[in-house]
């Protein structure tokens, strides 16, 4: 057996550490890990960009502006089938709609996802006839009514009788007149405050025809 110095163990140890040490401490290995806390890092920082970015696409198309696309003739000749508009929440947040504006509101009959887009006509309180292809308000022609594509309305629906609206209660009509299925109809029927979702206030696509929407 071979017996070793206190003093030799000791030397012998230290050389071992400080060959590990060094091992430990190569530069290239170094640089490696630096590589990769980078990667990970940015890889950190772009997830949580995304994920703020998610949550403020989110609350946007909440709550403050949402697209839609228009499916259907009953808006002509101001919007037209395949057009897409931004339909604008926050101005009903802090008011009402008001006459003409052009309102998205879901229908009862279909499932949450299908919305119909019409212009808003009678507001709450008053009274809508259709008289000889006419709108009468309180008794009254609406003759300021410039965006019905038809003049004379052929079908008056359920309007040919006064309807008067409740204090939370709207009337609307399609521009398309005759080729529109709105508050004349039992199958939609006045629309009431708390279903209308926005206010169509741009058509962004097709390019051609972008622009703010009358009303």
């Amino acid at each position: 057996m071979v017996k070793v110095g206190k003093d030799k163990a000791v030397d012998i140890l230290s050389d071992v550490f400080h060959t590990v040490k060094e091992k430990s401490e190569d530069p290239e290995l170094q640089e490696q890990k630096t590589k990769v806390s980078r990667l990970f890092g940015n890889l950190l920082v772009i997830a949580i960009c995304v994920f703020i970015a998610y949550c403020v696409a989110s609350v946007v198309t909440s709550f403050v502006v949402n697209p839609t696309k228009v499916e259907g003739e009953s808006m002509e000749s101001t919007l037209t089938n395949g057009d897409t508009v931004l339909i604008q929440k926050m101005s009903y947040y802090f008011g009402d709609p008001k006459r003409y504006d052009v309102v998205v509101f879901p229908v009862p009959y279909y499932n949450s996802d299908t919305k119909y887009i019409k212009r808003v006509i009678g507001l709450p309180g008053e009274t809508v006839q259709i008289i000889e292809g006419k709108v009468y308000i309180n008794g009254k022609e609406l003759k300021d009514d410039t965006y019905g594509k038809d003049k004379v309305i052929d079908d008056p629906g359920d309007a040919v009788e006064p309807i008067t609206l409740a204090d939370d209660e709207y009337f609307v009509l399609g521009d398309n007149r005759n080729m529109s299925t709105d508050s004349r109809s039992s199958y939609v029927g006045l629309i009431r405050r708390k279903s209308i979702i926005g206010k169509a206030c741009a058509r962004i696509f097709p390019l051609s025809k972008m622009g703010g929407i009358a009303g």
